[in-house]
């Protein structure tokens, strides 16, 4: 939309300029599945005033019976037309901030989460914490094929642009819907995989972010559905086929500048980047279960793994620029949550008080990550590729201040 409402005298506005008849108020659980109920127009202002009552007890990972009440109160900054509904009485969303009766926040709303972590970021300085996700995911002919065995629509290869590609026009239905709400989209192409696709957002403030992912998660599967098809996220649909991933590009900025930038290091990378980086190693056993995939993606080595000190050519990590954004990435898989994993994340990246000892050689040669993805255990610990952090010594990097 042209306009984005910043007010909810704003959004009643634009549901009478639009007609639309139904508001979705979404939400996500602890595991990032995507929740929402729908409410009449008529009923906007009260949920602005108050929120909108819902079981809790019902929600994965929200409270017992006993403690089941809650609200869902409408962030007017979210809403959106949904592309895919009529026009005539048009459907549109807003995300949800989940509190507990009284007006409180819920402890455990992903995107409190996320508020905590960039309120953190602001206290010790910087400006703005921006991620930039690429998320892959497959295109199969069916969601129950017969015999269990997922169907390709393509057998394409990596930035395909022939007939090899039958995903094309689904690519770009689904990019016309994302822009349509809002979202700003880089680039589109064909993965390594068959039938595997790639839609990248341009990247932005992390809470804005997490909300954009579940919104593309949900364009990606309805427009499929539209074709008769089948969208899944999930990292390893195909045995012997790269599985899907999701890089997480990631910058802080202070007084305008890219704080992960130095000059004069050999890798470019500040006193703050390391700092950054040895918050997330520190704590990737505690991120892995909502970011990392649990088995290689492989068989390409680029579709990998553990969470580790980057440097060469090290999981593509981007080198930080004066002035451009990513600096580093984990891989995970976008089946997951948006908001818990990258706002655990970014609180990680704060607590950068003890990360791994340096891989012998130098951190992230070439050599250390020789074909890591198809490793086995025994083979990890040959080549010395660490899996996580339980070997880490002392602090050698000073925490993030």
């Amino acid at each position: 939309m042209a306009d984005q409402p910043r007010s909810a005298a704003d959004v009643i506005e634009l549901v009478r300029e639009h007609d639309v008849r139904f508001i979705r108020l979404w939400f996500t659980d602890v595991l990032g599945q995507l929740k929402s109920f729908s409410v009449n127009a008529s009923e906007l202002e009260d949920a602005f005033a108050g929120g909108m009552g819902f079981d809790g007890s019902s929600i994965t990972g929200f409270n017992p019976i006993e403690e089941s009440d809650m609200l869902a109160v409408p962030d007017p900054s979210t809403f959106a037309l949904i592309p895919w509904r009529p026009e005539e009485d048009a459907v549109a969303r807003m995300f949800c901030d989940v509190q507990v009766p009284g007006g409180g926040p819920y402890e455990g709303d992903p995107r409190w989460i996320m508020r905590r972590a960039l309120k953190r970021a602001e206290d010790l300085g910087f400006d703005a914490y921006n991620i930039g996700p690429e998320l892959e995911y497959f295109y199969f002919r069916s969601a129950k094929p017969e015999g269990g065995v997922p169907e390709p629509l393509d057998e394409g290869g990596y930035f395909d642009l022939t007939t090899l590609d039958a995903g094309s026009d689904l690519r770009r239905e689904t990019v016309l819907a994302l822009e349509k709400m809002g979202i700003h989209v880089e680039y589109t192409h064909h993965e390594v995989g068959p039938s595997q696709h790639e839609v990248d957002m341009r990247y932005k403030n992390a809470l804005e972010m997490a909300d954009d992912c579940m919104t593309y998660r949900i364009v990606v599967k309805e427009y499929a559905m539209k074709y008769g098809y089948h969208a899944t996220f999930m990292p390893k649909p195909l045995f012997g086929e790269n599985g899907s991933g999701m890089h997480v590009h990631q910058s802080l900025s202070r007084d305008g500048k890219n704080a992960f930038y130095d000059e004069d290091d050999p890798y470019y990378l500040s006193p703050v980047a390391k700092s950054f980086i040895a918050g997330q190693l520190k704590h990737a056993r505690e991120i892995s279960p909502r970011l990392v995939a649990p088995q290689p993606l492989g068989p390409d080595p680029g579709a990998a793994l553990s969470p580790r000190q980057g440097g060469g050519d090290a999981g593509r990590a981007s080198l930080p620029r004066p002035r451009r954004q990513p600096l580093s990435l984990l891989r995970g898989d976008a089946a997951g949550g948006s908001g818990g994993g990258r706002e655990g994340l970014r609180a990680a990246g704060a607590d950068g008080a003890e990360p791994l000892p340096p891989l012998p050689g130098g951190a992230g040669t070439p050599g250390d990550r020789a074909a890591a993805g198809d490793a086995g255990r025994g083979d990890r610990a040959r080549r010395r590729v660490r899996v996580g952090p339980a070997d880490a010594g002392r602090a050698h990097l000073p925490p993030l201040r």
